[in-house]
Order: structure tokens, then C-alpha cells, then sequence
């Protein structure tokens, strides 16, 4: 009988021992823009959107320019960090502890547009990086 019960403790003990060491990384929840590509493709038709619609969907410009034709040159930046640190539990099996694990990753989107003279989307671009 005392076998039994021991061999349930060690069971018992073994599993939470190994799931414990599992790789985890915390989550945070941050609001996701509206400056994303596919936004951009839904939202903005050359010739037809206008100053005001940009505005309601991303909001006020980071930097508001003219070029050399002294269009209105509206542009947007948004750049993330993304950190992770973790353990991963597979020295658990040795018995030597956990390895550390950070992971980083950097995001840039730039969206850049110029409006003709009746502050209508003339021709925008965009240039998006993940590194």
C-alpha cells in the first residue's frame, strides 16, 4: 500500500516538475493601429479620397509637407518593439535548471501621401519593415 501512494506522489511530483520548465512568454495587450497595409489598400483610392477620410481612419500626420509641385505631403510613421523574455524548461531533464530566452522584434511602417490642389489623394506609398 505505502508503495502505491509513493508512486503516485513521484507521478504527481514528475508532472509538475516537467510542465513547469514549459517555454513562456508574456502576453501584454496594446491597441492595434489602423496604419496597416491592408487598411491603407481598403481606405485610400487615387483621385477619390480626400483629406478629411484620411484623417477619421489614421488620425493627424506625423509630418505635413510640400513638394517641389507645392503639393500638401502628408506622412505617417509608426515604428514597435516587441520584447519577450521567457525560460524554456529543457535542462529540467538534466536537472540543471532553465535556459533564459528574449526574443526582439522591430516593426516600421511609413505611409506616405500627397494631395493635388482640391486636397484629394493624388498618389500615397507605403514602406513596411519587420527586423
Amino acid at each position: 500500500m505505502f508503495n502505491k501512494y509513493l508512486l503516485v506522489i513521484a507521478v504527481v511530483t514528475l508532472c509538475i516538475f516537467f510542465t513547469s520548465g514549459c517555454a513562456t512568454f508574456p502576453e501584454k495587450e496594446t491597441e492595434k493601429s489602423k496604419l496597416t497595409v491592408g487598411v491603407v489598400k481598403q481606405t485610400i483610392i487615387k483621385g477619390e479620397t480626400n483629406q478629411a477620410e484620411i484623417l477619421e481612419t489614421f488620425g493627424s500626420p506625423n509630418l505635413v509637407t510640400k513638394n517641389k509641385e507645392e503639393n500638401e505631403v502628408w506622412s505617417y510613421n509608426r515604428m514597435s518593439f516587441e520584447h519577450k523574455e521567457g525560460a524554456d524548461g529543457i535542462f529540467y531533464i538534466f536537472g540543471t535548471g532553465s535556459r533564459a530566452m528574449t526574443t526582439t522584434t522591430t516593426k516600421s511602417f511609413d505611409l506616405i501621401i500627397t494631395f493635388d490642389e482640391n486636397d484629394i489623394v493624388k498618389d500615397y506609398s507605403v514602406i513596411s519593415a519587420s527586423y
